[in-house]
């Protein structure tokens, strides 16, 4: 509103700042989202479906690298009958969920987004900042345990073994470094990277599988020792079943990537006659993204816990053991010899260390999504470079906290996937219940029972998971909360729109005196505002009758910016009337007296009376509902839009 001269920001103010979707409009101060950012390439008409399958499967099929090894730690001899158990889950319980999900928020928002809507006020922005809290975990535990499982692949390398023993932890922060600095110098989309990288891997992983496969074929005793083991531990297949039942919640890491697949659905070439409010062919495409990867994924998946479990000894995915986090590149060194290993750990590291930035991607998409909205994160939150800072940062606390150790953040890991893949069910629970859909309300309720069960089993089972998404999540509503402590008195009006009867009793005034007068509406008879006009004469010692009031309606007090419509009504045939629809009565009142300025180059005056109280808790009042002491708020909020003395608009109290 306010069009202030500030002096040009220092050269790396700017550079780090670049991008900032607030700034760079010309000098003048805007409010906050005043403008949307613009898309980078408005040419751009996005890309098949395949090609963007690549771009989550970096995070989804990099899995590989740990997955098998991780579920022959957690169920032993029965990781091929668990790893089963999985894929049906995948194939009957999260594939649905997130086709619907697809269809219900088509432009990557995801199911948080699906949430928020159910929910209003106060409790729906923290119920958005603990998903967020734990949307942070999968995404930062991603970052930090692929590069913790690449850092694995480096040291357990045979060349490279003695020259990087115990060198895992560097190696490791390093691989951090060097994402967070490919960020910092501006990442691009490079979805013909991921291409390159998904289809080099899963060549190789189909390589080693195959080999695999015609070893357990040609070495026949292996199946047999195999399943005289399984027999003889468990008994029955019945007991084998349950027993994979109930260490499935461990082996939940082979869920992650389908957050990632909805998140990257604007990038999805729809059909021509798409529009926004329909893109049918983006929707249909992503449901065939979704598919594709997670039949691949299951297949893999299916293949390689089998063959890891017959032809690798116990011990060695043990701590400290060879094929501990690296179960297929020991088959590949064992059976291809060390030059084709090493070039399926080069593979490996690189689509681990891409993952990491498949998932700062989808943060720094994510957080600006919500926080900035909210008034829940500084200005600079919504530039690239300074968050990338903050993520790296903590991505090194991380790392320092879990030693590097693959394993040791597996638990956080499933604890991130599994909360918000059982928020994804229940939200297409609840859309298909409105819909009137009720078999899939019954299938999905099912199946969000199904998930929950597996959230709650591996909370207890791995604690450490949910401890560092309630840190994440503390972390998050903290901050959150001091920022917008921080910019309480910060003009949060986008617009402002007057309909025909306002503007006119504007351009009325404006040939005289304006003044305003702040009026809570209570009954709204003529007795109300008779005896306020006289309140505010005998206070403030002014004649005559020539006032406007204006009314504020507090409507969602925890939403922090969003514009603002005001409609004029004369009532009892005499008193002119403009009315508010705000999430706070001072910033509302402090954008018409501004817009009022602007429009006609007089300076308004308004009247308000003293709210009684003590200041501290109408300060809480307005912080939280939008109310309490309006006219010193008001006259901080005009302080701050408008520097200028001479050209803000005035405020009077009695």
């Amino acid at each position: 509103m306010a069009t202030t001269e500030h002096p040009p920001p220092s050269r790396l103010r700017a550079w780090m700042l670049e991008g900032l979707s607030d700034m760079g409009k010309g000098h003048g101060r805007q409010t906050p989202a005043a403008a949307e950012p613009e898309p980078e390439h408005p040419e751009h008409k996005g890309q098949r479906w395949y090609r963007v399958m690549c771009l989550t499967g970096v995070d989804y099929f990099s899995t590989l690298g740990y997955q098998p090894g991780i579920a022959a730690l957690a169920a032993g001899l029965l990781s091929p009958i668990a790893t089963i158990v999985l894929v049906i889950v995948t194939l009957a319980g999260a594939l649905p969920v997130y086709r619907r999900v697809a269809e219900e928020s088509p432009h990557g928002e995801g199911s948080i987004a699906m949430l928020e809507r159910l929910l209003s006020f106060w409790k729906g922005k923290l119920f958005v900042l603990t998903l967020l809290g734990f949307a942070a975990t999968d995404f930062l535990i991603t970052i930090t345990l692929s590069a913790a499982d690449a850092s694995t692949h480096l040291v357990e390398n045979p060349h490279l073994a003695d020259a990087l023993h115990d060198k895992q932890m560097i190696i490791t922060l390093v691989l951090v470094a060097l994402l967070g600095a490919v960020f910092l110098k501006g990442f691009l989309e490079a979805i013909g990277v991921a291409v390159a990288l998904v289809v080099a891997y899963l060549g190789l992983n189909v390589v080693v599988v195959t080999v695999g496969l015609w070893h357990v074929l040609t070495e026949g005793h292996v199946v047999t020792d195999w399943s005289n083991a399984l027999t003889a531990e468990h008994g029955n297949v019945f007991a084998m079943i349950g027993v994979s039942l109930l260490v499935f919640p461990k082996l939940a890491l082979g869920l992650s990537g389908f957050e990632t697949g909805v998140a990257v659905m604007p990038h999805v070439q729809g059909d021509p006659d798409d529009t926004e409010e329909n893109p049918k062919g983006r929707i249909r495409d992503t449901k065939k993204l979704l598919t594709t990867a997670a039949l691949i994924m299951s297949v893999f998946l299916i293949a390689t816990s089998f063959i890891t479990t017959v032809l690798i000894p116990e011990k060695e995915f043990e701590s400290g053991g060879q094929a501990n986090g690296r179960a297929l590149a020991f088959l590949a060194h064992e059976y291809l010899g060390n030059a084709f290993g090493t070039v399926y750990d080069v593979s490996t590291i690189a689509i681990l260390w891409f993952a990491g930035a498949s998932a700062m991607a989808g943060l720094l998409n994510l957080m600006p999504r919500y926080l900035p909205r909210y008034g829940m994160a500084p200005h600079w939150a919504r530039a690239v470079r300074p968050m990338v800072i903050v993520f790296t940062l903590i991505a090194f606390l991380v790392t320092w906290i879990f030693d590097a150790d693959v394993d040791a953040q597996g638990g956080a890991y499933a604890t991130g996937v599994l909360v918000l893949i059982s928020s994804a069910a229940i939200a297409v629970t609840i859309a298909a219940r409105k819909a009137g859909q009720r078999n899939w309300t019954i299938g999905f309720a099912v199946i969000s029972a199904v998930f929950l069960y597996v959230t709650v089993v591996n909370v207890f089972e791995r604690p450490d998971g949910v401890k560092i998404g309630a840190c994440f999540i503390a972390g998050i509503i903290l901050v959150s909360l001091l920022s917008r402590l921080a910019r309480a008195f910060e003009l949060r009006v986008t617009s402002v729109t007057m309909d025909d009867m306002a503007e006119r009793f504007i351009r009325d005034m404006s040939s005289r005196k304006i003044r305003f007068i702040a009026n809570e509406p209570d009954q709204r008879d003529k007795a109300e505002y008779r005896d306020k006009i006289e309140q505010i004469r005998q206070d403030n010692d002014i004649p005559g009758e020539d006032f406007v009031f204006v009314e504020v309606t507090v409507v969602d007090p925890s939403e922090f910016e969003s514009g603002l419509t005001v409609r004029g009504e004369v009532l009892h045939n005499r008193y002119r009337v403009l009315t508010l629809e705000s999430s706070s009565i001072s910033n509302a009142l402090a954008a018409l007296l501004l817009h009022t300025r602007d429009s006609t180059g007089c300076i308004p005056h308004i009247y308000f009376e003293w709210t009684e109280g003590n200041p501290f808790a109408n300060f809480l009042r307005f912080f939280l509902f939008g109310q309490g002491e309006v006219a010193p708020v008001t006259r901080e909020v005009l302080r701050e839009a408008e520097p200028d003395r001479t050209r803000r608009p005035r405020v009077h109290t009695g």
